[in-house]
């Protein structure tokens, strides 16, 4: 074998070992995305053009989130949104549609105590992903009831829906779920079960 031929398989060998690093590379950042964003991964892929313009979004998220200064909250604060989550949850029966314009209230208070952007939903949403997107969908779905409820088009099951929702995300941010998840009236009556499901 000529010095030209080895020189020539190396060079090739070199070549398809630095394919197969980026390659491998690329793959375990997608792994690393898909594993931290969840289905808000899949959700971006299908609302960008590509693949690679959906990861660089989320890659973006991930640098707006890092310039956040969030702060964990005090016992104090937890204990007082538990109180309120549970109060709010005992209001449902009596006036559902006012109860789902104080979980949103209540929920975006406790984002925005914690250091999270709170003026656009959307870009709202972005910071969240980061830590919270297994519980995007809930946020969502129970937004999109709230503006629904403002418009009067709302039923009551879909306020009662709204609630579980907004409890989803709350307990995420709480790191907890919401102290007394069940009313006084489901408590003494097993078979009502108004916002717990």
């Amino acid at each position: 074998m000529s010095p030209t031929q080895i020189v020539v398989i190396v060079l090739v060998v070199l070549v398809i070992a630095a394919v197969l690093a980026v390659a491998a590379r690329s793959l375990n950042n997608r792994r690393a995305l898909r594993n931290r964003f969840g289905p808000e991964y899949d959700r971006v892929v299908a609302e960008q053009d590509s693949r690679s313009a959906a990861e660089r979004e989320l890659r973006d998220r991930e640098r707006r989130h890092a310039e956040l200064t969030l702060t964990p909250l005090p016992p104090e604060s937890r204990a007082r949104y538990a109180a309120a989550w549970e109060e709010l949850q005992v209001r449902f029966i009596d006036s559902p549609g006012e109860t789902v314009g104080d979980a949103d209230e209540l929920v975006t208070r406790l984002i925005e105590e914690q250091g999270y952007p709170t003026g656009d939903f959307s870009d709202q949403i972005a910071h969240l992903s980061v830590e919270h997107a297994r519980t995007l969908t809930n946020y969502r779905d129970a937004h999109e009831i709230h503006l629904r409820n403002s418009r009067g088009e709302a039923s009551t099951e879909e306020l009662r829906q709204a609630v579980v929702h907004y409890r989803a995300l709350f307990a995420d941010l709480l790191g907890e779920e919401p102290v007394g998840q069940r009313t006084p009236e489901q408590r003494h009556h097993p078979d009502h079960d108004a916002t717990s499901r």
